[in-house]
């Protein structure tokens, strides 16, 4: 009950708060690589030449990725960071299962200098919408 009479008595510094949070939201998802579409990813792969880095596990790839994408698992993105070297001057589609790994994994290439760009909603999104996927 006290916090109920604390937030309508403070509901200027309650509004603060949540709207810090959000700016802080906001901030670290950006600092993670700005989120595409599919439709954009797949504007970027096509006219840009962007290069998709698959974060999912082996099984989960071999099952079905983007055309040319590059298989580099969230867990071993650090040390094999060298593979993307010839890349750095394109832009980085992060593809994982949901989203969920794209974040870190974005802000580690994002500081190693790298452009980079999360696919919303991962690849259960991209299948989905029935994109194109290569087995194998």
């Amino acid at each position: 009950m006290d916090f109920f009479v604390f937030i309508s008595e403070q509901w200027l510094l309650v509004s603060l708060l949540v709207a810090l949070i959000y700016a802080l939201a906001i901030s670290e998802r950006i600092k993670a690589g700005k989120p595409a579409s599919a439709h954009q990813a797949t504007l970027l792969i096509n006219s840009d030449g962007a290069k998709v880095i698959d974060l999912r596990d082996r099984a989960e790839f071999t099952a079905g990725h983007i055309v040319d994408a590059i298989h580099i698992p969230h867990g071993e993105i650090e040390k094999r960071m060298g593979e993307l070297a010839p890349y750095k001057d394109k832009t980085l589609i992060l593809a994982d299962k949901l989203g969920q790994h794209a974040g870190p994994v974005g802000r580690q290439l994002k500081k190693a200098g790298y452009t980079v760009r999360r696919l919303e909603g991962g690849m259960s999104e991209w299948a989905n919408q029935k994109l194109p996927l290569v087995k194998g």
